[in-house]
């Protein structure tokens, strides 16, 4: 279980790094939201290249998800991991259900 972060660098590619609740105040303090959503999506379910639609909290409640990144390198989260997705321009990564349970997540977007 951890907390990550994905951002879009400078080089116009998704990168992710992970983050230390105790050196985020901000993020242990509270963020403004609009609402969350519930999804599930099934084994083998893949999503190409795309950048994030907003600024977003994704977090794995059950399953698995796997992400890729231009690079060619991949990342596997799982249940109680969250990421705030902020890769909102470039190429962007992409998503796929990884093993053989579906992927619950709870997405919150960013006021």
């Amino acid at each position: 279980m951890g907390t990550f972060r994905m951002y879009t660098g400078a080089d116009g590619q998704t990168h992710v790094e992970t983050i230390e609740l105790a050196q985020t105040p901000a993020w242990t303090a509270g963020l403004a939201t609009s609402n969350i959503a519930f999804r599930s999506a099934p084994p083998g379910n893949f999503v190409d290249w795309h950048p994030a639609p907003r600024r977003q909290f994704v977090i794995i409640l059950s399953g698995q998800l796997e992400i890729g990144f231009s690079d060619g390198t991949k990342h596997i989260f799982g249940p109680g991991d969250a990421r705030l997705v902020e890769d909102t321009t470039g190429k962007g990564h992409t998503t796929a259900v990884h093993g053989n349970q579906p992927c619950v997540t709870a997405t919150v977007p960013l006021a």
